[in-house]
């Protein structure tokens, strides 16, 4: 298991839509929220998201394909 933090981003029209929920029960992946600042209009979470590598490419992938903008603020934080 490893974990990686990233910032993600999100447009208005996802800033009332359960995204970290539904990453959850799609992937076998534990987000770990460390900041966030969620408004009408955008918001952003930083975390660390914590699971196989196979999987936590497959829900940054999912998130971006989603329209929610993921950028690496680190590689991985721990194995």
């Amino acid at each position: 298991m490893i974990n990686v933090r990233v910032k993600l981003t999100f447009p208005e029209d996802l800033v009332r839509t359960p995204v970290i929920a539904r990453l959850v029960r799609e992937h076998d992946v534990e987000p770990n929220i460390r900041r966030a600042n969620v408004g009408e209009h955008e918001g952003w979470i930083v975390c660390e998201i914590s699971g196989g590598p196979s999987e936590i490419d497959a829900a940054l992938e999912w998130l971006r394909a989603e329209g929610v903008g993921v950028d690496l603020l680190a590689d991985i934080v721990e194995s």
